[in-house]
């Protein structure tokens, strides 16, 4: 029996062991319970809220690389609202579930780009605006798994892009509205490049170009009713019926085709 009991004790003191250091509230079943300080086995860092021996609740975590989360915590993962201080100096500020960015959040990036709408799954995912610091861009739309898919806008200096993305690349129909008032319609088409190496034939390996053909110019158009269904003054359109009107910035010379920047890359998300 006691050889039994020895081997219990000796299992019960590494398991506290590979907890780390604790010092904070317990409960009666000895459990980290309430606020409390610990120094996890990697050299990790947690002050904040426990229950029942997990985290739980408002902490701060600090890893030993240097990034550190600020926020909610439920049963050990970060859950609820919270800010992550990444050690590449990026940062996302928002919602959490189950320890993967996922709600509402806006991320900066370490090239000072940053992305400001919905996540799921750790992966910007819904509709999002995404800012590219360098040139003033920005696209705003829908995003799946991570990247531009759906209806979007890109909208550049002097000009926007409206219309349906893919990936990062704008294809099928759309236009182009140019702040000297008119509208360049037309469709994008994405033509496979070929592949430098004879080896390298997977599709998923491929690359594809974005390529603009114009089909028709026209005026700026500005969505209005017509003179006798104009309503009264007392009963204004409901937002619905109404189409979106763009700040335009002062007037640049319209560019060519040839001209028009490509959507920029982004940057990757840090995992820490």
């Amino acid at each position: 029996m006691s050889d039994l009991s020895d081997e219990y004790e000796e299992e019960e003191e590494k398991k506290l062991h590979d907890l780390g250091e604790y010092e904070g509230e317990r409960n009666e079943a000895k459990e980290r319970h309430g606020y409390g300080k610990a120094r996890l086995p990697n050299g990790d860092r947690y002050e904040g809220q426990y229950e029942h021996g997990k985290r739980h609740g408002q902490g701060i975590y600090r890893f030993k690389n240097g990034a550190r989360y600020i926020g909610e915590y439920r049963e050990n993962k970060k859950h609820g609202h919270g800010t992550f201080f990444y050690a590449d100096g990026s940062q996302y500020e928002g919602d959490w579930v189950n320890d993967e960015k996922s709600g509402f959040g806006v991320y900066r990036y370490p090239n000072k780009d940053t992305y400001t709408g919905e996540w799921f799954a750790g992966q910007r995912h819904g509709q999002g605006t995404y800012v590219y610091a360098e040139t003033g861009s920005k696209y705003t739309g829908a995003w799946v798994n991570g990247q531009q898919e759906g209806i979007g806008e890109l909208i550049h200096q002097n000009h926007t892009y409206q219309g349906k993305f893919l990936g990062k690349n704008p294809v099928g129909p759309g236009k182009y509205i140019f702040d000297i008032g008119c509208e360049q319609h037309g469709e994008y088409e994405l033509k496979q490049t070929e592949a430098e190496e004879e080896e390298e034939e997977e599709e998923n390996e491929k690359s594809v170009v974005p390529i603009w053909k114009a089909q028709k110019l026209t005026p700026f158009t500005i969505c209005t009713p017509p003179h006798d269904e104009v309503p009264p003054a007392s009963d204004p359109p409901s937002a619905p019926d109404m189409l979106p009107v763009f700040d335009i910035p002062p007037a640049h010379d319209m560019p060519s085709a040839s001209d028009r920047p490509p959507v920029p890359d982004m940057p990757p998300e840090s995992d820490k």
